[in-house]
């Protein structure tokens, strides 16, 4: 019965002493990890190129300009 408790207390410890280390890490990590974090504009702008395609034809650019001045 002596072996069996202490196997169980040596695994309960490696196991604890794996989780402070991750809270450690996790800690110490996290504000860096927010940093990196784009915009919501820079995300909404990146999506934006990537759906709207150029326009080719300058009519329809000149049109299209003409409209954003009206709206403004």
């Amino acid at each position: 019965m002596g072996k069996e408790l202490i196997i169980l207390l040596v695994i309960i410890g490696v196991a604890a002493l794996v989780a402070i280390i991750a809270y450690i890490v996790h800690r110490y990590l996290r504000p860096r990890l927010k940093e990196d974090k784009p915009t919501e504009e820079e995300v909404l702008q990146e999506e934006m190129d990537r759906i709207l395609k150029p326009v080719d034809d300058e009519e329809t650019a000149k049109e299209i300009e003409e409209y954003k001045e009206e709206d403004e």
